[in-house]
């Protein structure tokens, strides 16, 4: 089977490194990319978006399979591309039509389908230019904190929580008067604050079943303690101690299944991953926000504790008989500590070369994030440069392996988080 795998990050590095692994992967490519995904496969200077250069390479190079990692095709319909072509549409993608990629490139149609199928989550009100003046009017007497959220895509920071009122109304201007964060947050979804811990929940779905996937916490803040600006991500552990199997039971009955089945019922094709963004509020489960694909940097935790042939489980998506297979996790802990560039998530230097990246390990994983291979270096070529994944048999235990590595590898204006997992470690 040729596979064709879309994006470029430390997500579709860990895709990659496992696809790579399967009996029934006869090629693999990897576009666009990074310096790391070239040891798995071969790198193709395509744009995940660029539908037409994608069909021109499938047919070509007798693609079977599509795997868009990142969201921006999925929610620019690339699942509805393929099926509307002659010469594309006997390839599956690996992922949910336009209007299921809507879960996650709109938060009020995420908003409004968990109300229709009582899935539970925070309560909410969305407002654009048109209703503009009563948005502020409700803003003026909300309970603090308050969250803001820009409808669409804003590569991970569309998300304001504000801590008094004022703050709240001069977001709301700038996001919708001033396009904050450009055509995402011409409407906007202003959201009670939920107090809880939050996680992430994966689930593998053909459209009528679904399979769990291992669970994984990730730490957005840049600073040590969760402190600082919002990023895509600075570290991941898994499994999550809390979400035990009572918890986890909860999850399924109270949201994955009416989720699935929701999906089922609207008569809306989805099939491949669902990213259920949680928090335990007082024991209950609610829904932050869904993603339409993987989630970055869990997919650096997940992926590696997967004990089956990924391409297996995809097959089983396309039978629509997920029903008839099981997912087995490594039992062991694992946890990624992201090495990001000095300034990120602001302005940062890209081109600083990389040394003493360990070789892979039986228990530890780099995947590479932002990188690119330039005259025998590799150099960085993002905000984010490189996970260190570790597998060890407690957290604290891979916790200290990762770290360890984080260290001895070298660029110009390396920063790192040591307190990833900081709450379950002593």
């Amino acid at each position: 089977m040729n596979i064709l795998l879309l994006g470029s990050g430390g997500r579709e590095h860990a895709l990659a490194w496992k696809l790579s692994q399967s009996a029934a992967c006869s090629k693999l490519f990897i576009a666009p990319g990074n310096a790391g995904t070239a040891a798995h496969g071969a790198n193709v200077n395509i744009g995940v978006s660029d539908f037409e250069q994608i069909r021109a390479f499938c047919i070509e190079n007798k693609i079977d399979l599509l795997v868009p990692g990142s969201e921006e095709p999925l929610v620019k319909g690339v699942y509805d591309f393929f099926k509307a072509d002659a010469a594309l549409r006997h390839i599956p993608v690996m992922g949910p039509s336009q209007a299921g990629a809507q879960l996650e490139g709109s938060k009020a149609f995420a908003k409004q389908f968990m109300q229709r199928h009582n899935i539970p989550t925070a309560a909410y009100r969305e407002f654009s230019e048109e209703n503009f003046e009563e948005g502020v009017a409700y803003l003026r007497q909300h309970s603090l904190p308050i969250v803001l959220k820009a409808d669409g895509l804003a590569a991970g920071k569309g998300v304001v929580i504000t801590s008094s009122h004022e703050e709240a109304v001069a977001e709301f201007e700038e996001m919708i008067k001033a396009a904050k964060f450009g055509d995402a947050s011409k409407k906007v979804v202003v959201e009670q604050f939920l107090t809880g811990i939050e996680l992430s929940v994966f689930v593998l779905t053909d459209g009528q079943h679904y399979q769990v996937l291992p669970t994984a916490k990730d730490y957005k803040r840049i600073g040590e303690g969760d402190t600082g600006l919002n990023t895509g991500g600075m570290g991941a552990i898994s499994p999550v101690p809390f979400a035990t199997d009572a918890f986890m039971q909860l999850v399924e009955d109270r949201i994955i299944r009416p989720t699935v089945e929701g999906l089922a019922k609207e008569q809306i094709i989805y099939h491949g991953f669902i990213f259920f963004g949680l928090i335990k509020v007082e024991g209950e489960p609610f829904v932050i926000e869904y993603n339409c694909r993987m989630g970055d940097p869990e997919t650096e935790v997940v992926v590696p504790r997967l004990q089956n042939d990924l391409v297996e489980l995809f097959e089983a998506v396309q039978r629509q008989a997920l029903n008839t297979v099981a997912v087995f996790e490594d039992p062991r802990a694992a946890a990624t500590v992201m090495l990001v560039s000095q300034g990120y998530p602001e302005a940062y230097e890209k081109g600083k070369e990389i040394t003493a990246i360990p070789a892979p390990a039986r228990d530890q994983l780099v995947f590479h994030a932002g990188t690119k291979a330039e005259g025998g270096k590799v150099l960085t070529n993002g905000g984010r440069v490189l996970t260190v994944t570790s597998l060890a048999s407690d957290l604290q235990l891979a916790l200290a392996h990762s770290k360890q590595t984080a260290e001895q590898i070298q660029f110009e204006g390396k920063y790192y988080r040591r307190d990833i997992g900081y709450e379950f470690v002593s």
